[in-house]
């Protein structure tokens, strides 16, 4: 936890930008979830940046875990308030949301790379994401064909599947391939568990893979009639289960590349 300073300034960031957008009610669709995802990125990237001492001294608690979340979450509130005000025609809400996220980002994670890039880090990140498009495309589609409802998720549902998907493959090859270890003690069980057989590149990690895909399999198979219903409050809630994927999965990926 940070100082108490700056605890009480998350706190209070959080607590009022979350009820400036509770008396606003602004539209909440597919693309304005969608448009959170470089913010996910940047809450890991800066949590990366707090991991290799690479923040400024004045900042650092707020990127310190688990401090890290509702402080993005606090600045990615205030930029959707912020576009809802300055943003005349509500159809371009989204794509300001995800702009100013990408600015924000990119800055960021250069920041990082620029503190040593491993090539072997990198390159199992790249394996990571290019072994968890296909696996995260075949479960949707499957899970789509057993659960034609989940249709209605649209976007933000294949998002929950593909981050969790990228959270388990980069984990296994994190464990087997990079050295790392798993901090979540529920998640260090399933990757320890005796008696597993190896695969390639994922060890004895796949487990743990299949265990995050039908999770979020089922996750987002609950969700559809929630969606279907209440949209406004269905899909950001949605979003947070995609958020838990893909936050994890974006820091190991870049946690990889500049420090294995």
């Amino acid at each position: 936890m940070p100082p108490l300073p700056y605890l009480l300034v998350v706190l209070l960031a959080t607590g009022g930008v979350a009820l400036a957008l509770r008396r606003r009610r602004p539209a909440v669709g597919v693309s304005h979830v969608l448009a959170l995802t470089p913010w996910i990125v940047l809450g890991s990237a800066l949590h990366v940046l707090y991991v290799v001492g690479a923040l400024p001294e004045p900042l650092a608690p707020f990127g310190g875990s688990p401090t890290v979340y509702p402080t993005v979450a606090a600045l990615a509130g205030a930029a959707w308030l912020a576009a809802e005000e300055a943003v005349a025609d509500g159809e371009r809400v989204p794509g300001v949301i995800a702009a100013v996220g990408t600015v924000l980002v990119v800055p960021v994670v250069v920041v990082a790379l620029t503190t040593g890039v491993s090539g072997s880090g990198a390159s199992w990140s790249a394996v990571a994401v290019l072994a968890s498009a296909p696996i995260a495309a075949v479960v949707w589609r499957v899970l789509g064909r057993l659960e034609p409802g989940v249709a209605v998720t649209g976007g933000v549902g294949a998002l929950a599947v593909y981050g969790h998907a990228l959270d388990g493959v980069s984990t296994a090859i994190g464990v087997s391939q990079l050295g790392f270890g798993e901090r979540s003690p529920l998640s260090r069980i399933i990757l320890e568990l005796d008696g597993v057989p190896s695969v390639p590149v994922l060890g004895e990690g796949w487990l743990f893979l299949l265990v995050k895909l039908a999770v979020a399999s089922a996750v987002v198979s609950l969700f559809a009639p929630y969606v279907r219903e209440e949209p406004e409050e269905g899909l950001p809630l949605l979003g947070f289960v995609a958020a838990v994927g893909l936050g994890p999965a974006a820091h190991n990926l870049l946690l990889f590349s500049v420090t294995a």
